[in-house]
């Protein structure tokens, strides 16, 4: 399929699940609500977006998460497959992804900051480290998601993707990842942000002492206004981690 193919599709998938919210609601009297976030492998997205579901309450509707590659992120936003996408920027990685979002009339907006830790075991022989650094962790195989056809450092869920590493392992999901923390001893480099509940207390984070930031955020289509569901997973968001966030056409959060 062409470009204007795809993005005909896209543009003619809102109108098309727009008729079918009508029909529903007017014709067959049926009220599904509908709401899709796309995200890099981040557990406190998916934290959120459980509680999202909590607090909305319903009895009826259709929901979906994806985990999945960065570029994916962009394309499902771009053709309106999702209605928020969640990603992360950085001195390395900005000019490449905002020339991209804004091609494809795409906009971030920061949620928060976040300086780098890497993942590893609870038991791995670094755990008790105050910080680590590049020396630490040569004798451990380096942790990443694999990003397909664009798999440049660009597009890297990970800090320092420049880093040149002797044992390199990449992953798909996040399960596999964790497994291989705790099975290899292996790292990655993260946010530092992670949820007990879902990933349990075998998985920790330690700072890593390289200097830089994170700001992780989300993108949306800028002709799209975000309904009350992706303003609600915005909050939750804010509710949990970050300073003053902004939701358009909501209110502000602060960080608890």
């Amino acid at each position: 399929m062409t470009p204007d193919g795809e993005e005909f599709l896209g543009y003619a998938r809102q109108v098309t699940e727009q008729y079918r919210l009508l029909r529903n609601r007017y014709i067959e009297k049926e009220s599904r609500e509908k709401f899709s976030v796309s995200m890099q492998h981040y557990s406190f997205a998916v934290k959120a977006f459980v509680e999202t579901v909590k607090r909305a309450g319903m009895e009826n509707y259709e929901f979906a998460v994806y985990e999945t590659r960065t570029y994916e992120i962009i394309e499902n936003v771009r053709n309106f497959k999702s209605e928020l996408g969640i990603l992360y920027l950085d001195d390395e990685n900005k000019n490449v992804i905002t020339r991209a979002l804004r091609e494809k009339e795409l906009v971030f907006t920061p949620l928060f900051e976040a300086k780098p830790h890497v993942f590893i075991s609870s038991v791995h022989p670094l755990a008790t480290k105050k910080t680590v650094d590049w020396d630490d962790l040569a004798p451990y195989p380096y942790l990443s998601f694999e990003q397909g056809e664009h798999n440049s450092f660009y597009y890297a869920e990970e800090r320092y993707s420049r880093v040149l590493r002797k044992k390199n392992i990449r992953v798909r999901d996040r399960a596999t990842l964790f497994n291989l923390l705790i099975g290899l001893n292996g790292y990655t480099v993260c946010s530092g942000v992670i949820d007990e509940n879902l990933n349990g207390e075998n998985i920790i984070a330690v700072p890593l002492k390289e200097q830089g930031l994170m700001q992780i955020g989300y993108i949306h289509h800028k002709k799209a206004v975000l309904g009350k569901l992706a303003q609600a997973y915005i909050e939750a968001i804010g509710d949990m981690y970050g300073g003053q966030i902004s939701v358009p056409g909501g209110s502000k959060k602060g960080r608890k």
